[in-house]
């Protein structure tokens, strides 16, 4: 069997345009989106570097005119199914605009963020998007006095110089509290994580003001990471008691699926006919029958084509776009809350 020989080295512009016959600039003219050559020389051209196995270098043209194309995404959790959407989504819409995403993974300590923003330096990313982490001021300031335009995804703190994309989280809140009364709910609780960012402590904060507003006392169960087994830690704290919530908005859907599940399988609670629950993030799982969660449901799409338009719109739109944003969640209505109190 023929076996296929790697090639030693890439071809280079200045071999196709021996191959081909014509000058080195006719080579970087037929690869220059709108630059004039004639339909001959761009044939010869193309035959020449498909016999060669020549590519353009993107990078070292972006270099030159110092726009390398890439948009780094800075994420932590990227194996949880809402950040494995957003990082999929933004990818896909970054592709369309004819950018690289670079994805640089921050689980662990906070100061993997600095040290993600400093790597993006190095790379002279056109933008950065921030999907998790606080990063410090002080290299906040260093990426922008290099040129580089930062995007923070779902931050509440304003810090100044950066775009700031956010969702609603405290209206969500808010939300989720007026629908638990509509049910007939009235022993209330709320289920998160320890890991306390600014997202997640909006929409329990809001949901918790709303509560004691109306005169109503909120039970919390905080545990570990934002994961499912923090909702079913939560359900043990807080379904062993004689006085057990019949209510509980989870900050996100996977913990509102461990949550429901301990309730129903270790405590044999029905929901939603003993204990109503909402989520947040409306991932895949929250649509199926074991779970059939109502949840709230980030405009993921709208998201990402607002992070594309602020990482590719040129200097002077970008002076004159909004520094913040906010987008609402949207409430879609499953089967885990009772219906008008019954």
């Amino acid at each position: 069997m023929d076996q296929i020989k790697p090639r030693k080295a890439f071809a280079s512009a200045k071999q196709v345009a021996e191959l081909a016959g014509v000058s080195r600039s006719a080579v970087s003219r037929t690869f220059t989106p709108g630059a004039s050559v004639s339909d001959e020389t761009r044939q010869r051209v193309i035959q020449a570097s498909e016999k060669l196995g020549y590519h353009v270098n993107h990078l070292a043209r972006g270099l030159l005119r110092k726009s390398t194309g890439i948009v780094c995404l800075i994420v932590a959790d990227s194996d949880t199914p809402y950040m494995s959407r957003m990082v999929r989504t933004l990818a896909r819409h970054l592709q369309e605009a004819g950018k690289v995403a670079m994805v640089i993974d921050t689980t662990g300590p906070s100061e993997n963020v600095e040290h993600a923003l400093r790597q993006t330096l190095n790379y002279r990313a056109d933008a950065t998007v921030v999907l998790s982490g606080t990063p410090a001021h002080s290299i906040i300031r260093t990426c922008l006095d290099n040129g580089q335009r930062l995007i923070l995804i779902n931050r509440d703190d304003r810090l100044a110089g950066p775009y700031n994309l956010s969702l609603d989280n405290r209206l969500a809140g808010r939300t989720a509290f007026e629908a638990f009364m509509k049910a007939g709910c009235r022993r209330l609780a709320v289920v998160t994580s320890d890991a306390g960012t600014p997202s997640l402590l909006a929409r329990e904060e809001a949901y918790v003001e709303t509560a004691r507003k109306a005169g109503m006392t909120v039970a919390v169960a905080r545990n570990g990471r934002t994961s499912y087994e923090a909702g079913a830690a939560g359900a043990r704290a807080l379904l062993a008691g004689p006085d057990r919530p019949d209510a509980a908005f989870c900050v996100t859907d996977l913990i509102a699926c461990g949550f429901m599940d301990a309730a129903r399988h270790e405590f044999g609670l029905s929901v939603p006919d003993e204990l109503s629950v909402i989520g947040f993030d409306d991932i895949e799982q929250a649509s199926w029958l074991s779970y059939r969660l109502t949840s709230f449901s980030p405009p993921v799409e709208e998201l990402a084509a607002a992070v594309v338009d602020l990482a590719t719109m040129g200097e002077a739109a970008a002076e004159d776009a909004p520094s913040s944003r906010f987008l609402e969640a949207s409430l879609v209505w499953r089967d885990t809350v009772r219906e008008n109190g019954a």
